[in-house]
């Protein structure tokens, strides 16, 4: 499948999606349409993690301002609201690779992947604010991902922040040098590729199955995946044998 706005790649249990339209990656209604397509065609892939990152010197600066405009809003609200919904119907993780600034819609994305991993230049935040609207995505998620004061904190003033401050408030798991950063992704996640691609995808599939509900719910959502699902897997019987005759188990990914 080929792309104007994007890049895409699979490799050793790597699935890419590499955002390309320089010079900051400003989201349009046609590039969102095609990511909506690329993450699609991740979902079907082989493999074990789908990593959302860039080749310009931005992640993504946001939306582009001329898509908000009265006769293009409600199409662009629509097809990024489809975009969002395409990221949590993927049911390997998502990890955002951050290579310089995230922004707006940019970092909404930012927002809604499952790993965080920038480089040191990494700039992140929601500055909507400051020309009369507010990020609808993030006021969504970032209550979910800290604190009411912090989240309110971020949306209100549109401030900006780096990636230590990003580490502090968790919503960065790992920083990395700027120089050689595709590398240093690859080898952060290298902890992850030697799981089970479907025990992964599994485990993604349990957090949320018990996200915001009471105990009950939740452990009974969580249990019926582990036992109608989980237990059913050939990599599932294959790690507990494995760690049994005390051996590297050898995956198959179902």
């Amino acid at each position: 499948m080929s792309y104007k706005f994007l890049k895409t790649s699979n490799k050793d249990g790597l699935i890419r999606i590499t955002l390309n339209r320089p010079p900051v990656n400003v989201l349009t209604i046609d590039m969102m349409e095609e990511l909506i397509r690329a993450l699609n065609w991740a979902q079907d892939e082989p493999g074990s993690l789908v990593v959302i990152g860039n080749e310009n010197k931005a992640f993504c600066a946001g939306v582009d301002i001329a898509d908000h405009t009265a006769d293009k809003v409600e199409s662009m609200i629509d097809v990024f609201d489809r975009l969002f919904m395409a990221m949590t119907a993927v049911e390997k993780p998502l990890v955002a690779a951050v290579n310089g600034v995230a922004l707006g819609g940019g970092y909404e994305i930012v927002l809604f992947c499952d790993i965080v991993v920038v480089s040191e230049k990494a700039k992140l935040g929601q500055p909507e604010i400051a020309v009369g609207v507010f990020p609808p995505l993030a006021c969504y998620q970032l209550p979910r991902l800290v604190s009411w004061p912090r989240a309110m904190e971020l949306l209100l003033s549109g401030d900006a922040f780096d990636a230590v401050t990003g580490e502090k408030l968790g919503l960065v798991n790992k920083i990395l040098p700027v120089e050689n950063f595709d590398a240093g992704v690859e080898d952060y996640l290298k902890k992850f590729l030697n799981k089970s691609p479907v025990v992964l995808a599994l485990t993604k599939k349990a957090v949320n199955a018990g996200m915001n509900k009471d105990l009950g719910t939740g452990l009974k959502a969580i249990d019926d995946i582990y036992l109608r699902e989980l237990m059913l897997t050939e990599d599932a019987v294959e790690g507990l044998q494995a760690f049994m005759e005390k051996r590297p188990p050898k995956w198959k990914g179902k």
